[in-house]
């Protein structure tokens, strides 16, 4: 590659930059020069945190060395002393740098030039010093060290406080979803959901490892995607020649470990589902499952709403949470609710006993449109759903499911139409969901077989026979329950959230929206040069059809010239009429293209 060509490349490289970027980019150059790495190899040794230093700071305490690290939040400097708001994991603090401190000997560039020209807001640093309070009391540490630990090549966004009030606020949703390590750096509280989440999780294993049960691994990638009603997404594996599936649960899994003679297990599974995605609902989440072995529903609603009130307690301090303009108790006992009193208490219809084209009859009755190929249990799915489930905003169990909605649970004892499951029902959602678990193998199977049929009458979320789970039924599995719990969906109730995205770190998102931009062989074909391209592209001349669209040839041609003054391109300008030449040519061709589309 010859000089002319890399310059090019540099060129091409540069317009793509804001200024700001180009101004960072010299920066590191510059650092570079002077032998300081940008981004070095070396362990940094940190010796305290932003918050613990605030926290234990006493005016009449001997002297504290400290060593810190952290990004540059804020700057103010002010000739031969600076001050720099600093931010680690933890929290913020203010550095007060002065430049005889920082550089005691005639050498004053480390402060002159490193720390005034090349430190930007976002660069990672390492400060060692002491700690004091400043005539403004505020409480600070006084650099003696200041070490460069990675340079930030593009500038954050800014976001300022004044008197409660925010000002340019990065709070976009589909850009905070979309970047994530931006969101988390300038938006105070971001940070804490997540930590919050942690600790949901901490809780929760902490109340079953204490009742002795144990956490397993079951597979994600299944022959046969089951435990759920669901469309799994599908993949291939290559080496075996067959198709696989995406979790959609991991039931099944769990129950064949409650045969082999475990008391109890759990597992938090990532689950994929190829469903729609809104405010409740991604593609990919999180639930935990438990089994335990010589246990009923009843058993498990105590044991849940156990469990949630001490999640409660331990991640907020308190059993209530705030979510929205509503309080929400976790104290227990929760109130448990049958899903047919539920239906008849919201649309005044007794279900009980309906068949098929009955309960297809109340849903037209009740305005509620569905398809053709739903069974009974669908159909009073779609009941509950719309009429019901938004109304139970404290912790409700919803008991006693009709047998169709239900294919892997045991029959009701006292009435075999009914199943003994329930659904934890929360700010108008499901949260949990649990059964009296199905372990006669015979019933299981025509369950299986009422699902297939449902099946081939076009339910794609119907269950497919798993063979090997009715075999490891046969072996015998002891009485179980099983209760299954959205973890998203806890922490969003847990932090006080209304859509899942607030508590995924990453959640799914659409391709990001970018211009059509046309290559330099379609730019030539109206004859610019290849060069030339991408300061077209700088000026918004992205395509053929927008240069032939150029109200001023006089006036692109005088831009690119400017451009490339500006960025040193080292091009030779173009004639105005050469430009007028382009912009002839490309009206001609989009002209003909456009007579030819016509």
């Amino acid at each position: 590659m010859h000089d002319g060509e890399k310059r090019n490349i540099m060129a091409i490289n540069l317009l793509e930059l804001s200024e700001q970027e180009i101004v960072r980019r010299g920066s590191l150059d510059e650092l570079r020069r002077r032998g300081i790495d940008p981004y070095p190899a070396a362990e940094y040794p940190v010796t305290a945190h932003t918050d613990e230093i605030k926290a234990t700071f006493s005016d009449d305490a001997p002297r504290r060395e400290v060593s810190i690290a952290g990004r540059i939040m804020s700057r103010r400097i002010m000739g031969k002393a600076s001050f720099l708001e600093l931010q680690d994991a933890n929290g913020r603090i203010q550095v007060y740098v002065s430049r005889d401190d920082l550089c005691p000997g005639e050498d004053k560039d480390q402060y002159n030039v490193v720390m005034k020209k090349l430190l930007d807001i976002g660069d990672f640093i390492g400060i060692k010093g002491y700690v004091f309070r400043t005539q403004m009391g505020e409480i600070t540490v006084h650099a003696e060290e200041l070490t460069v630990l990675s340079k930030s090549l593009r500038p954050l966004p800014i976001v300022k406080v004044k008197d409660g009030v925010t000002y340019d606020a990065f709070d976009d949703p589909e850009l905070r979803y979309r970047r994530r390590y931006v969101d988390l750096v300038v938006n105070d509280g971001v940070k804490d959901i997540f930590i919050k989440r942690t600790k949901v999780y901490n809780s929760m294993r902490e109340f079953f490892n204490s009742h002795g049960y144990m956490e397993v691994e079951t597979p994600i990638l299944q022959a046969i995607p089951g435990g759920a009603s669901a469309r799994p997404f599908i993949t291939h594996h290559n080496a075996l020649d067959i198709p696989l599936y995406m979790r959609i649960a991991d039931e099944l899994y769990l129950k064949r470990l409650i045969v082999g003679g475990f008391d109890g297990v759990y597992e938090f599974s990532k689950n994929f589902r190829n469903e729609g995605m809104d405010r409740t609902h991604n593609p990919e989440f999180t639930c935990m499952e438990i089994y335990v072995a010589y246990k009923d529903y009843n058993w498990m609603m105590s044991f849940t709403e156990r469990m949630l009130e001490k999640i409660c307690m331990d991640v907020n301090g308190t059993t209530e949470v705030e979510v929205g303009d509503r309080v929400i108790s976790f104290k227990a006992p929760f109130r448990r609710v049958t899903m047919i009193d539920a239906i008849r208490e919201h649309t005044g219809i007794d279900i009980s006993g309906m068949d098929e084209d009955q309960l297809r009859d109340v849903c037209r009755q009740l305005g509620i449109e569905v398809d053709p190929s739903l069974g009974k249990g669908k159909l009073i799915d779609e009941i509950f759903g719309e009429k019901c489930e938004g109304n139970y905003i404290q912790p409700t169990f919803i008991i006693d499911y009709p047998i169709e909605m239900s294919p892997l649970t045991k029959r009701h004892r006292d009435n075999p139409e009914l199943t003994e499951r329930f659904e934890l029902m929360v700010n108008g959602k499901e949260l949990a969901n649990a059964y009296s678990e199905l372990n006669d193998p015979i019933d299981q199977y025509e369950r299986f077989v009422e699902q297939m049929r449902l099946g081939e009458k076009g339910d794609d979320e119907a269950m497919i026979i798993d063979k090997d789970f009715i075999r490891a039924l046969e072996y015998g599995m002891p009485p179980t329950s099983g209760m299954g719990i959205g973890m998203d969906r806890l922490v969003m109730l847990m932090t006080g959230q209304t859509t899942i995205q607030e508590v995924l770190f990453f959640p799914q998102m659409r391709p990001e929206k970018t211009q059509k931009r046309d290559s330099a062989d379609v730019f030539a074909t109206v004859g610019v040069p290849e060069e030339w391209v991408a300061p077209l592209h700088k000026l918004g001349v992205l395509t053929v059809q927008q240069l032939a669209a150029t109200a001023s040839a006089g006036k692109l041609q005088q831009d690119l010239c400017g451009l490339n003054k500006k960025f040193k391109l080292e091009l030779q300008n173009p004639a105005p009429d050469i430009v007028k030449a382009w912009v002839t040519a490309a009206a001609a061709v989009t002209g003909e293209a456009a007579t030819e589309n016509h």
